[in-house]
């Protein structure tokens, strides 16, 4: 770790260029780690600064910028203050003649139909729904989940629903009936805003027979507002369907509630590992201004820019895209298709079309277009790029180095980002003021007051460690709705006073930081940790190889030995002598007492729709056992695969 080189190093007029740089030499500071000591030796002058850097618009301003009257696990944020997210987002930005025709919205289907919105037209259509959802009975506080494609109706409806004072609940597009009903339910939903269908690789994908199934297990769902993407034939229940267009068709001014900062605004739930999913409340004041501190001052998003990060709103990088790009006055690129179809350079056909500036994807998809190879890239103009983002998980090296070379000409950095749901972005990123090395972070962004500790709470370097947060910051979470208990059990009950993220990290001497895996999928090989990543990167560096995911199972001797998954390159098959060829680079690379002694083929891998590897999906099934809540796969045929394998293989288990 300590031998990496920079992959890319910023000029000094790149530096100079960067919003961060230009809000640090306000405050005095040249050196970012010198900026950073400040940012997090006082907190709340900190966020005080950040929310006038990103000219966050007030109704009220607030007395106080932080109480921690309530211990550290329930900061109050900016008391008293008074602001809504949709002004923010879009009403300031509508009524200013400067930038009302600036382009808020572009959006492209699957099937390539594609709509463009100015501010100032977003500005009509979110007044008309949010007359709309007034008219039907929502009130502020009511809950809506949202359960939508990406669809302009979908960021309507987001901020329509912040613009009445009442909370939205994004849900994955993929869900089911049954993961449909569970958030719903959890959340007290008064309605459900969907769509008939959308479309995705051709073909249509239904939804309101989803919502149907599901209503029938939600006692407090009234409405269910129906967008007609596909023009499918659905069943219409007349006590509850509502067509979307005759909601949304009073388009004069609607005047904005004025909701406290503390006030909620999202509940967005994640996946558990077993039973219900866990639902982060979310303030008008935390997750849009850490999303946009983090777009904004740490990515460098800037009005005129195009944001497009390849998501769903059912996760969190879904709504950052919106208010990343939104507060900072940029335009935001929404996408209902998938990166590899009809032609496996979609992907990069939009980056070109839209003149897209900052681009948000996963090491996966990378790996996945990886092996169409580079002559998609070359098809397209990508100049416009000047950043590229990466998050939902660690990196392999040979993926992150293809990206750079191919996609960004080695001049475009890649912001690794790492943070969560609970978060509101970033805990770890890429800031651009400093030399970026290949698959690591090079810095904690600012506010976060970062620590890697041993199992003693002992901060520790050059050894993997928890990785910790010390203090509240702006987007915390307000603890998992009507769940308090079990938030604290999730996240502060390890140390005292101290956030455990999950996350097994090592930070170098250099104040670089890789993240090795979660605290749960580590791996304990005869006594030393070791991260699936890291297998994963050995296993992805062989030529035929193009994914890998490893899990450790149970081993009479070593306590667990890690078992390796990888699909193989279109033209590479499967045969005895390339599974022992890469089962030796493992031993050549990892020792034979830490290597896999077992690596199965499979034709895929588990993941999540915003192109996760599922690991705990691949250990529960190989291990036969009860999977939880899968309801976030995109592909579950994987887990079937991988299960057969386990079955077939119990006997040396």
């Amino acid at each position: 770790m300590t031998n990496k080189q920079p992959a890319w190093t910023p000029t000094d007029d790149q530096k100079k260029s960067t919003r961060l740089y230009q809000w640090m030499n306000q405050h005095g500071f040249d050196s970012y780690d010198d900026f950073y000591e400040k940012s997090i030796d006082d907190i709340a002058w900190f966020w005080d600064e950040a929310a006038k850097v990103l000219d966050i618009e007030w109704y009220e301003q607030y007395g106080q910028t932080l109480d921690l009257s309530k211990g550290i696990k329930y900061p109050h944020w900016f008391v008293g203050g008074k602001m809504n997210v949709a002004h923010n987002a879009v009403d300031k930005w509508a009524l200013d003649p400067k930038t009302q025709n600036d382009i808020a919205l572009y959006w492209e289907g699957d099937n390539s139909d594609k709509i463009t919105y100015t501010y100032k037209e977003l500005y009509k259509k979110v007044n008309a729904c949010a007359h709309g959802l007034e008219n039907l009975g929502i009130e502020e506080k009511d809950v809506v989940t949202i359960y939508m494609p990406m669809l302009p109706e979908t960021l309507i409806a987001m901020l329509a629903i912040s613009k009445i004072g009442a909370v939205f609940s994004p849900a994955f597009s993929g869900y089911k009936a049954d993961a449909i009903a569970t958030r719903v339910n959890a959340a007290e939903a008064k309605a459900v805003i969907t769509a008939d269908g959308f479309y995705r690789r051709g073909k249509i994908v239904p939804m309101k027979e989803e919502v149907d199934e599901a209503a029938e297990k939600c006692p407090t769902l009234e409405h269910i507002i129906v967008v007609e993407r596909a023009n499918s034939d659905i069943s219409w229940n007349a006590d509850k369907d509502v067509r979307w267009d005759a909601v949304v068709k009073n388009e004069n001014d609607y005047k904005t509630k004025e909701t406290y900062a503390h006030e909620p605004f999202m509940i967005i739930y994640t996946s558990g590992t077993t039973g219900k999913p866990k639902g982060a409340l979310h303030t008008h004041g935390g997750f849009p201004i850490k999303s946009a501190f983090d777009a904004g001052i740490c990515m460098d998003v800037k009005k005129k820019d195009t944001l497009f990060w390849y998501t769903d709103m059912g996760w969190m990088m879904g709504p950052f895209l919106v208010y990343g790009g939104l507060l900072n006055g940029s335009s935001i690129v929404m996408f209902e298709g998938t990166p590899d179809y009809p032609e496996p350079d979609r992907l990069w056909q939009m980056v070109d079309d839209y003149t897209v500036t900052h681009l948000g994807i996963s090491p996966t998809l990378v790996r996945a277009l990886m092996k169409h190879g580079e002559d998609w890239i070359e098809k397209h103009n990508l100049s416009s790029l000047k950043m590229i983002g990466s998050t939902g998980e660690p990196w392999n090296p040979e993926p992150w180095r293809w990206l750079f070379q191919h996609a960004g000409k080695s001049k475009v950095p890649i912001f690794n980002y790492s943070g969560g749901t609970e978060i509101s972005g970033g805990i770890f990123g890429n800031v651009l003021v400093k030399p970026i090395e290949p698959v690591s972070f090079n810095a904690a962004l600012p506010g976060m007051d970062v620590g890697v500790y041993n199992s003693d709470g002992k901060p520790v370097k050059n050894d993997v460690g928890e990785l910790v947060l010390r203090q509240p910051w702006v987007g915390m979470t307000n603890g998992f709705y009507k769940e308090n208990e079990r938030y604290e059990k999730a996240y502060w009950s390890k140390f005292k006073d101290t956030w455990v993220h999950g996350d097994w990290v090592i930070q170098d001497e250099k104040g670089f930081y890789t993240i090795t895996g979660r605290s749960d999928d580590v791996l304990n090989v005869a006594g030393k940790r070791l991260g699936p990543a890291e297998v994963e990167s050995v296993l992805v560096e062989h030529p035929a190889v193009i994914e890998a995911g490893v899990i450790g199972i149970p081993h009479d001797v070593k306590g667990e030995e890690a078992i390796g998954f990888v699909v193989l390159r279109p033209d590479y098959q499967e045969f005895e002598t390339l599974l022992q060829e890469i089962k030796s680079h493992l031993v050549d690379k990892l020792g034979k007492a830490l290597a896999p002694k077992s690596v199965h083929v499979v034709s895929d891998l588990p993941k999540t729709r915003n192109a996760k590897v599922m690991r705990r999906a691949i250990k529960s099934a190989y291990l036969n056992k009860d999977s939880g809540d899968l309801s976030a796969l995109e592909n579950p045929q994987a887990v079937d695969e991988i299960r057969e394998l386990g079955k077939a293989t119990s006997t040396t288990k």
